[in-house]
């Protein structure tokens, strides 16, 4: 038994139909044979595209007799029909819906760009089906919020990953948190989240101290081409959504913020009374001293000595103003225990060259919104 839509010989072929031709051609559907069925079903594709216009009681009975045949008929078949009905605008609305809850192999064209399909239609497919069909509705020309949010809900990360790299989707406010969110914690998802386009900027700053250099330096970059006025409405919904994250305090933080002040108090912090810190294992010292400096909370600045963000150190020391050396003078410090510690101190440095202060500046913006978040 043939698996496609050509016609399995010696069948007795139907001619060439026209509108006259349709009521047989209902009337065959009645067939037990399936090599007769698989017949019809051709000629009555042939005779759906052939004829330009259709009336509501043609279309209805080209859907109904389309949709159970076509339910009858191996995958191989099913497929086929899919692909050649999967972009006409005027195929029928109950065999696509049919068609785009089969089976992957079947689904896929009508999911990817049936333009018959509605959102609703979408979302059951989205709440219904595999991550396979997921993907396929991921990729369409066009995803409207309401389906995008489904996909966010059901989706797997590489479904999520599909629709992030989807310029024509369109995500909400509240899928696009959930979406980074989920970003943060899977690197696979970190190039298609910092890469989308329009993905609002304070949410791209949540992204900086978890990817790599490279997306790092694409951050600065758009946080460099920022409008004004993009800027601060940016900042707007940051402040709305982040919340306080004080952590716990380490053990002399009292102590060394006590410290502190009183070099303050004197005229006496400067940044090169950083770098004494940081020689003398003044670690707290150093960190409150830095986010004094920058005006940014004392667990970003700690997260960035921690664990050695010498890039995002150098944003902090930039937007600051500070010397070249000085910078240098840190990174070397902090990289002290580590092979080559003066080689890679001074990439950083070359890094910190480049770095305009405006962009450095616009991006520490984004770090101050915890602090902001901490104090109201």
């Amino acid at each position: 038994m043939s698996d496609t839509l050509t016609p399995p010989p010696p069948v007795q072929a139907a001619p060439v139909v026209d509108g006259s031709r349709l009521p047989d051609l209902i009337a065959l559907a009645g067939e037990a044979s399936s090599d007769k069925r698989r017949l019809l079903l051709r000629e009555l594709t042939d005779h759906f595209f052939g004829a330009p216009n259709h009336s509501a009681t043609e279309a209805a009975l080209y859907d109904a007799v389309l949709s159970d045949l076509s339910a009858e008929m191996e995958t191989a078949v099913r497929a086929e029909l899919a692909q050649r009905f999967a972009e006409a605008p005027q195929a029928p609305r109950g065999l696509i819906r049919r068609l785009a809850q089969d089976s992957l192999e079947v689904a896929a064209p009508v999911l990817r760009a049936s333009p018959v399909l509605t959102d609703q239609d979408l979302i059951d497919v989205v709440q219904s089906q595999g991550q396979g069909h997921l993907r396929e509705v991921s990729s369409r020309p066009h995803v409207s919020e309401a389906v995008s949010d489904a996909i966010v809900r059901n989706g797997d990360d590489e479904t999520l990953g599909t629709l992030l790299r989807n310029d024509g989707a369109q995500l909400s406010r509240a899928a696009t948190e959930t979406a980074v969110e989920r970003a943060k914690a899977n690197p696979a998802l970190h190039a298609s989240t910092v890469e989308r386009r329009g993905l609002p900027a304070d949410l791209l700053n949540e992204m900086y101290f978890v990817v790599e250099a490279r997306l790092r330096q694409q951050i600065l970059e758009q946080n460099a081409r920022l409008d004004p006025g993009l800027l601060e409405s940016a900042l707007t919904a940051g402040r709305v959504r982040v919340a306080a994250e004080d952590g716990a305090l380490p053990a002399d933080y009292a102590e060394s913020l006590a410290y502190v002040e009183e070099l303050r108090a004197a005229g006496q912090l400067t940044p090169p009374t950083l770098a004494r810190f940081l020689r003398s294992n003044g670690r707290t010292a150093f960190v409150i001293a830095l986010a004094q400096l920058a005006d940014v909370d004392f667990h970003t600045a700690a997260q960035i000595i921690e664990r050695r963000e010498l890039d995002a150190l150098a944003v902090i020391c930039r937007a600051a103003d500070l010397d070249r050396a000085l910078f240098l003078t840190y990174a070397v410090v902090l990289l002290n225990t580590e092979r080559d510690a003066m080689t890679r101190a001074r990439g950083y440095a070359s890094m910190y060259g480049d770095l305009t202060r405006e962009a450095a500046l616009r991006t520490l913006r984004f770090w101050k919104l915890r602090r902001s978040a901490g104090a109201a």
